[in-house]
């Protein structure tokens, strides 16, 4: 057995055994592959496949923003789409017995492959290889937003209606909740972004964190392709374009100064990945709709991360964190802003 925080892998043994005995085959050992800020997640071995649990982080207060339930649920949904997900295999509710996690977890079969975070991974990949991974990344989120919510059973899965209102709100709480110094930048690109809320012209599942680290990669005769998406913990229903602001931030970070320090990142146009244009013409081809105008979407993908990295400089000024690298994080909050207010000001798409 190995001993890992927020597993007893011995009880998850039993559980396992009991519950789905098709998949036992002894004793089950546990390591943690991610965690920390996020949910947690242990690579699972010794079943007849290879598991993987996600967990609330040790010490969560707030259930719900580390909703189990909602990640498992719209994992199984998707698992009849195209939309490439891993195999869900239970949810579980271990909070009363304490005798697993403590808290609700769920299991899932572990996908195969890595996940390309640095650009040193790039290097047994062809230029044009990771051009068509780049693309690929584009046209499965056309066809995460193609999937019709009502029939996957996702149709109460979110309110449609007011989502950019309700979203630009809840981050707003969080920044008044995390406020130790003034950011002009930040406070200026907040108001822009409330004057200027875009009128949604779709709706869809949106996966709220949508990224090439947030994808599991593989080889394939045909070069590296896309396994599995993961970290559903942020989806929801709203309007879609969230998701491609998103990665159009996550996708150029590298050239925000010290941006990889906060966030890592293989995408490197010189390795052969696509420029963020060329995913956003992959995915409205595939989506069958016209080019969007991003702007606003990428301006609040700014905005939204530097309220989570203010709120890490708050806590790491009081104390509050363990680890290396948050004293950087609060360096990175006004010079997004700062970008965000340029790609709102700007006639043409800034990247």
């Amino acid at each position: 057995m190995t001993a890992v925080p927020g597993l007893d892998a011995a009880a998850l043994t039993g559980w396992l055994a009991e519950a789905h005995p098709d998949l036992a085959r002894g004793d089950l050992s546990a390591t943690v592959i991610a965690g920390g800020r996020s949910n947690l997640t242990y690579a699972v071995d010794g079943a007849a496949v290879p598991l993987v649990v996600r967990r609330p982080p040790l010490g969560h207060v707030l259930s719900s923003a580390h909703d189990m339930r909602r990640e498992h649920r719209v994992i199984s949904a998707l698992a009849t789409t195209p939309v490439p997900v891993p195999r869900a295999i239970d949810v579980v509710d271990d909070t009363a017995d304490a005798g697993i996690t403590g808290t609700v977890f769920f299991v899932m079969e572990r996908s195969p492959g890595l996940v390309l975070a640095s650009r040193a991974q790039n290097d047994p990949y062809a230029p044009a290889a990771l051009r068509r991974l780049s693309l690929e990344l584009a046209r499965r989120l056309a066809d995460l937003h193609a999937v019709d919510p009502v029939t996957v059973g996702l149709g109460d899965f979110g309110r449609p209606d007011g989502y950019l209102e309700r979203q630009l709100a809840t981050w707003r709480r969080q920044l008044d909740a995390s406020r130790s110094r003034e950011t002009p930048q930040l406070g200026a690109l907040q108001e822009s972004l409330a004057a200027g809320i875009p009128r949604s012209t779709r709706s869809g599942i949106v996966h709220g964190d949508y990224r090439l680290d947030n994808a599991l990669v593989v080889d394939s005769p045909d070069g590296p392709r896309i396994s599995a998406i993961l970290d559903w913990e942020m989806a929801t229903l709203g309007d879609p374009l969230v998701d491609l602001g998103i990665l159009a931030l996550y996708w150029n970070i590298a050239e925000l100064p010290g941006g990889t320090g906060a966030v890592p990142s293989a995408v490197d146009e010189d390795a052969g990945y696509a420029s963020f244009d060329e995913l956003v013409d992959a995915y409205a081809h595939h989506a069958g709709i016209a080019v969007p105008d991003l702007r606003w979407y990428r301006a609040f993908a700014a905005y939204k991360l530097a309220v989570i990295l203010e709120g890490i400089h708050y806590r790491y000024q009081a104390g509050a964190t363990v680890g290396e690298g948050f004293e950087r994080m609060g360096a990175l909050v006004e010079p997004l802003a700062g970008l965000g207010r340029r790609t709102l000001d700007a006639g043409t798409e800034v990247h």
